[in-house]
């Protein structure tokens, strides 16, 4: 079994919710075979208190949280990422800076969760559902036996997971 650190970026436009919420996800639950980032392409500059709520349901220090660009990650001493993931619909058809190393790149298209109004429970429960559908995708992301995948056939596996139906 390969002891390889896999590094994740997701991408999502104002990275406040989704694309945090992903990073927390995959830090908490992919047992030291994955570093997750995130970062937007538009970044509010702030994380959403509903994300944050999350993020720390899972085990994630809300200290880790922060929204940045994803001008961050391509800067040439950014860690070298090995899967870049869109996680809204507005990321997927923006241009992309060109990532060092060829990373596999999918898109995981989910709702946008901190445009929904509401009462505070109301968007608690948005939120919530969100958060479980996107650790739905990130518990199969981490059962894959990467180190036995060529490239080709872990990007048709990650566009598969990308239409997994909660």
């Amino acid at each position: 079994m390969s002891s390889k650190t896999y590094n994740v970026l997701f991408l999502c436009t104002g990275n406040s919710a989704r694309s945090i919420m992903a990073e927390a996800i995959l830090n908490a639950v992919g047992g030291g075979r994955f570093r997750a980032f995130s970062a937007g392409s538009h970044p509010t500059g702030k994380v959403n208190p509903f994300a944050v709520e999350q993020a720390t349901a899972v085990g994630y220090s809300a200290a880790d949280l922060r929204s940045k660009s994803w001008d961050e990650f391509s800067q040439p001493d950014a860690p070298a990422m090995d899967f870049v993931i869109t996680v809204c619909d507005r990321a997927a058809g923006e241009a992309c800076p060109v990532w060092p190393g060829q990373p596999v790149t999918a898109h995981w298209g989910f709702t946008d969760p901190a445009s929904a109004s509401g009462t505070d429970d109301e968007l608690r429960h948005v939120f919530a559902t969100v958060c479980r559908e996107i650790k739905t995708r990130l518990d199969i992301f981490c059962s894959l036996p990467m180190e036995k995948l060529d490239k080709l056939a872990l990007k048709r596996e990650l566009a598969r997971i990308g239409e997994v139906k909660e």
